[in-house]
């Protein structure tokens, strides 16, 4: 019998998830294990993920835009997954849900040997993964301000996130201020950037790049942005978000297979996955 497991979205077509696991599975020998990518349009998520648990036999699934949030009153969130507000990963033994796109952050940090307790990040957006962005920052002692283009959103994402996650020492700013904060990390939490917009970046042309800082990107289409490019211009280092994406993945297969998961092997698979588009 074959342990299925995969990515739920609309669309979802374009992940490269299933190359990532089924990678992971093979390197593994773990024959009886496959990940796949299944459609759901939004207004059957309920429906959906009643039949893939029944019928369809899944072990769990992954989530991703536009269902992160829809899923959350049909399964049992975690912490994090209520701090954040969104469930990327579901384990349908026990229904079971939680949000491993911070441990797949703060993970990929640690990996490059950037610090976080008492440093300074500026955080740019207001969505989704800048709230577990900022969730996980915070966790991590990182002092955190938050740049979006509409500053109200930005207030109302980091009041959202402080009454569930007792957050506190988070502020918005603009970037003028924030360029001048003297922050020691960039993180940019919006697909600004992203191929094929590869000539756009969510730097404000006329602010000033802070000298020597460390920019992440969590953009992974193109591996080297145009605010990565700016920030090595600037004597800065440049850290794009494909090891993000792995290890958020290698998270959830632990939680799926309750084996370690091989990163190394799943990187190589997403590289080679994207190299083929």
């Amino acid at each position: 019998m074959t342990n299925k497991v995969g990515i739920i979205g609309w669309p979802v077509a374009h992940s490269i998830s299933p190359a990532i696991h089924n990678a992971a599975f093979a390197a593994l020998g773990m024959t009886d294990w496959h990940y796949d990518a299944v459609p759901i349009p939004p207004d059957i998520v309920r429906q959906g993920l009643k039949t893939l648990k029944g019928e369809g036999g899944y072990v769990g699934v992954n989530v991703t835009i536009p269902h992160k949030q829809t899923v959350i009153p049909y399964v049992r969130p975690d912490e994090r997954a209520r701090a954040v507000g969104a469930v990327n990963t579901i384990d349908f033994r026990d229904d079971t849900a939680t949000n491993t796109d911070v441990l797949g952050f703060i993970g990929d940090l640690e990996a490059y040997d950037v610090p976080l307790a008492g440093t300074r990040v500026i955080v740019l957006g207001a969505g989704g993964a800048a709230r577990a962005a900022v969730y996980g920052l915070a966790q991590a002692g990182a002092e955190v301000v938050v740049v979006n283009r509409t500053r109200k959103r930005a207030q109302e994402m980091l009041a959202n996130l402080a009454l569930s996650a007792n957050l506190s020492g988070v502020e918005v700013m603009t970037l003028d201020d924030a360029a001048e904060w003297g922050a020691g990390l960039i993180v940019n939490c919006t697909s600004v950037g992203m191929w094929p917009h590869t000539e756009e970046s969510p730097w404000i042309n006329g602010v000033p790049f802070p000298k020597g800082v460390t920019v992440y990107d969590m953009v992974y289409r193109p591996e080297k942005t145009l605010l990565m490019k700016q920030a090595e211009a600037n004597g800065g280092r440049a850290i794009g978000g494909l090891g993000m994406l792995v290890r958020q993945g290698a998270k959830s297969f632990e939680i799926w297979t309750g084996q370690p998961a091989p990163v190394d092997v799943m990187l190589a698979a997403a590289r080679d996955a994207l190299g083929a588009r």
